[in-house]
């Protein structure tokens, strides 16, 4: 998987900036140097730092901007870097600084000079989220990026600080890797291995092939892969951390490709469908956080790995399959596949682990996208509680999220002539019919969020904490919401 930038922390040492090679940043917050280390940048340069901070371009920055000098004289460094960050600086401002670092990253070493900044470890997190690069299909000779350390005050205590956030960037590559990963490499199988393969930091990784998920009665589930070649499988990672509490449960659509089946997608963007496993990538990142930082807490995460080919074995519109749950869907439209694949797994995860409550991602809707761009995840719960809390985390971790009505008019739109219900209910309020589909599968007094990342999961332009492409979003809100509500104190 790709690799965090490598990160330290020791103590400043004013007689060591001069001759610091490659890059030099210092966080700045006014209009003067005013800590040891900006004072001293200043001598070095002959007054440069100060008439830095005095300029007007200095002044209309906003908190987290940068200013780049290079080759600045009476320094080794090719360059220094001014970041305005506020001594009282929010998280989101901290992020964003350590943002505009890493986008000046080279094969070079950086020095940030951080001082007694209390947002220091939030810092060096921004950092290390926005230097994320996936290359592993590019040829030629791997851009290397040097190391970066922050010359802190406190060293062991800002260390301290960043050892869960270092497990939480590991947890987000591993989501963007999966997503950003082509299909012809994710297959199901591959899928599955990789989370196999997290048994070594302490999950309990279960994989259950299509002749399970027959006895079982996922119906809904198998019908979606019967096109494929490759076989569909539901992977079950627990995590054990709580005692003996009921567990939260992810739940995650998993399909590693989407042509749309016999009801099969236009051709012009079809290649982004690599990404419609984005819900089960963010499950396996989650888990892989709680496994890295030993979180206090269980939950259990299972996906649901599927491909939606057309071939002469796929599912027709028309067809009626049956659940696990024993409704009866009638299948319309091939394309509205995801909400099949998750009804099967979030029955299997009520029936089998009786969670605390349940929480299930999917990119599963184009209207959701229409609703709310590429800003927001639609939120749909069944628990006012339950659902405040989650939005509550991902206000805080600065990753949007907007609630979503529900109601019966909406759920009116399912009924089938043939069968208990169809898999779609028409064009208008197609995220909310969604819903409405799986909250069918929620069984009476379980909380329930249903969070649809379409818009989410992959941008087409870089955001603040990621380069373009695959973005990580609910891994960050996810782990606030464990962390908070469901860990044993």
């Amino acid at each position: 998987m790709t690799h965090p930038v490598a990160l330290q922390f020791q103590p400043v040492s004013l007689d060591d900036i001069a001759a610091a090679p490659g890059r030099i940043a210092l966080l700045a917050a006014g209009e003067a140097p005013a800590t040891p280390a900006a004072r001293r940048l200043d001598r070095l340069t002959r007054g440069g730092v100060k008439r830095a901070l005095a300029s007007d371009a200095w002044a209309r920055m906003k908190a987290g901007e940068g200013l780049e000098l290079t080759f600045p004289g009476g320094l080794q460094a090719e360059a220094l870097h001014l970041v305005k960050l506020p001594r009282r600086a929010t998280l989101a401002e901290a992020r964003k600084a350590g943002s505009t670092l890493a986008r000046g990253l080279n094969d070079k070493p950086t020095l940030v000079l951080a001082e007694g900044h209390a947002r220091a470890a939030d810092v060096s997190f921004g950092l290390a989220m926005r230097a994320y690069d996936f290359t592993p299909h590019k040829t030629g000779e791997a851009k290397a990026t040097g190391p970066v350390t922050f010359a802190v005050t406190a060293p062991e205590e800002v260390a301290a600080k960043a050892g869960p956030l270092a497990a939480l960037v590991e947890g987000v590559f591993f989501t963007r890797d999966l997503v950003n990963e082509p299909a012809n490499i994710l297959t199901t199988d591959d899928f599955a291995a990789r989370l196999a393969a997290m048994q070594e930091l302490g999950l309990e990784v279960e994989i259950l092939e299509e002749e399970q998920l027959t006895r079982l009665g996922m119906g809904a589930l198998l019908g979606v892969g019967q096109g494929s070649e490759s076989p569909s499988k539901v992977v079950v990672m627990r995590w054990n951390g709580g005692g003996d509490a009921a567990p939260l449960a992810l739940v995650g659509k998993g399909v590693v490709f989407d042509t749309g089946g016999i009801s099969i997608k236009p051709a012009g963007g079809m290649e982004e469908m690599t990404m419609d496993m984005g819900g089960a990538a963010v499950v396996a990142g989650v888990m892989r956080t709680l496994a890295l930082r030993k979180a206090p807490a269980n939950v259990v995460g299972l996906v649901g790995l599927v491909e939606n080919m057309p071939d002469g074995r796929a599912q027709r519109p028309g067809d009626v399959v049956r659940s696990m749950k024993g409704d009866t869907i009638e299948v319309i439209n091939t394309d509205a596949e995801g909400r099949l694949v998750l009804a099967d797994v979030l029955w299997y995860a009520q029936e089998r682990f009786k969670p605390a409550g349940v929480i299930d991602l999917a990119t599963l809707t184009g209207a959701i996208i229409i609703a709310l761009g590429h800003e927001h995840t639609g939120v749909f719960s069944n628990d006012d509680a339950f659902c405040d809390a989650f939005l509550a985390a991902a206000k805080a971790e600065g990753e949007g999220a907007w609630r979503m009505p529900m109601g019966e008019a909406y759920d009116a739109k399912l009924k089938s002539r043939i069968a208990d219900m169809m898999n779609v209910g028409g064009r208008d309020g197609g995220a909310i019919t969604a819903a409405q589909f799986l909250k069918r599968f929620i069984q009476e007094g379980t909380p329930w969020c249903h969070l649809d990342i379409a818009g989410t999961a992959l941008l087409k332009a870089d955001s603040t904490l990621a380069p373009k492409g695959a973005t990580g979003w609910g891994v960050l809100a996810l782990n606030r919401l464990i962390r908070d509500r469901y860990e044993v104190k």
